[in-house]
């Protein structure tokens, strides 16, 4: 059940047990979704999933993994390059 914000504003330690108790809760301002409020170790679980993902570069080696194009073969064009006299 949503919870319009003017009575989670006026129910907010209830908001918080709910939080604690059923998980996630919703927040609507005009209908609309606004916030989803959750507990602090949920919080902690998810930025810290996050950081782990970025330190270690998984969701790179993920998203290349994926990539229709993994088994392309790419070779970097090769020039000569001009050379000058050296100075007399």
């Amino acid at each position: 059940m949503p919870w319009r914000l003017a009575e989670a504003e006026a129910r907010f330690a209830e908001l918080v047990r709910r939080v604690r108790s059923e998980g996630p809760q919703h927040v609507t301002v005009h209908g609309q979704d606004e916030v989803v409020v959750i507990a602090a170790e949920e919080f902690r679980r998810l930025t810290m999933a996050q950081a782990d993902r970025k330190a270690t570069g998984e969701a790179l080696i993920a998203a290349l993994q994926a990539s229709p194009y993994r088994d392309v073969e790419i070779e970097p064009e090769r020039f000569a390059m001009p050379v000058r006299d050296p100075a007399p």
